[in-house]
């Protein structure tokens, strides 16, 4: 199926067919029934990257299918991205064309939005933006009525800002987000939301207890869930994610969370105690009494040291975008460890790939 246009009408059986195959895949781990959340069926995507397919004078949107890259396909609607997503396509693509200055060397078009509205454009090219340029894409900006940036090689120009801002109602508690331009956040705010408010329900009851996360992020999870715990300790490699992370942090008032910029593999170094690092020189990490630990590694999972590392801790929250790699870990985690609790998150319908989430609790 094209993910330019779907069939909403195909969503529950193709939502249900993912199930089964995770349910058969985690048997050997759980026998749980899963808790099951749903994407909305349409409009549910807050990023989407396009190539921009030029011909006779003038740019479309286009895709391509995998393998086939000389075969572009143009985009008039796009069924899955955010209604704000497609209210701008049509009225940027109208401006651009009437630009050559716009429209010249232009190969990609990048859109980023919050479910509250907001919304980022970049515009990416093969050639050097200049002051012509510039002039230009502060009217188009104008037009808009939406930040603009322009991007090309060793080349960023903001003309106004490089982040969006989303703010996410979660457990009758407004939660504000930075997010910015070509920095990872999750796509689908809705199921985003749903992940948070699960993580959220699994650690009740460890108000006097500390929580260790790696891989945080901009700290999508580390700030609703800091109320849930004395201290949360978090950690990101990331620079441009740690920044925006303790802005963050400030605008939402937390004052229990510290943030260090180490990779999981350093920080299972340093736990260890197997070399010292600079930017732990504040920190004694013996002094926190961790109960739990969170992780939402990238599709590659953990590393052998690292599930090595988290085995050690009472309670183990593994939020995964790659089941395939979850259950690698979980071949070593449930030597130790029982499964608590299993979630499916539908990140992304029509496709293949989905989210899942498991609560690990020490046998």
């Amino acid at each position: 199926m094209a993910l330019h246009r779907v069939n909403t009408d195909d969503y529950q059986q193709q939502l249900d067919q993912k199930v089964a195959r995770l349910r058969e895949a985690y048997a050997s781990y759980t026998n749980l029934e899963p808790e099951v959340f749903p994407s909305p069926p349409s409009h549910y995507r807050l990023r989407a990257e396009f190539k921009m397919w030029q011909e006779g004078g003038r740019v479309d949107y286009a895709m391509y299918k995998q393998g086939e890259y000389k075969k572009p396909f143009v985009i008039e609607e796009f069924t899955v991205g955010s209604e704000r997503i497609n209210e701008l396509m049509p009225l940027l693509l109208e401006a651009i064309n009437n630009s050559e200055i716009l429209r010249k060397r232009l190969f990609c078009t990048e859109f980023l939005t919050t479910l509250g509205g907001d919304a980022l454009i970049t515009l990416i090219y093969h050639k050097q933006l200049d002051e012509i340029w510039e002039a230009e894409a502060r009217a188009l900006q104008e037009q808009l009525g939406v930040p603009v940036l322009g991007r090309s090689r060793k080349q960023k120009i903001v003309l106004d800002r490089d982040y969006v801002i989303e703010k996410l109602d979660i457990d009758g508690r407004t939660y504000e987000y930075k997010q910015v331009e070509g920095s990872f956040t999750q796509p689908n705010g809705e199921i985003c939301r749903s992940m948070i408010q699960w993580a959220r329900s699994c650690c009740e009851g460890s108000k006097e207890t500390d929580l260790l996360e790696l891989y945080c992020g901009n700290g999508n999870f580390t700030i609703p869930l800091a109320e849930k715990f004395r201290n949360v300790l978090a950690t990101e490699i990331s620079k441009v994610s740690v920044n925006a992370a303790q802005e963050n942090i400030a605008a939402n008032g937390v004052e229990n969370l510290h943030i260090l910029r180490l990779s999981a593999e350093e920080f299972t170094q340093a736990i260890d105690k197997v070399r010292p690092f600079r930017r732990l020189k504040d920190f004694d990490l013996d002094s926190y009494d961790f109960s739990t630990i969170l992780v939402d590694p990238p599709r590659a999972g953990l590393d052998t040291d690292t599930c090595a590392m988290i085995a050690r801790f009472p309670r183990i929250l593994y939020i995964s975008c790659n089941p395939e790699t979850q259950l690698e870990n979980l071949a070593e985690l449930t030597k130790t460890h029982k499964v608590e609790r299993f979630a499916i998150f539908d990140q992304f319908p029509y496709t293949d790939h989905t989210e899942s989430g498991v609560l690990l609790v020490k046998k």
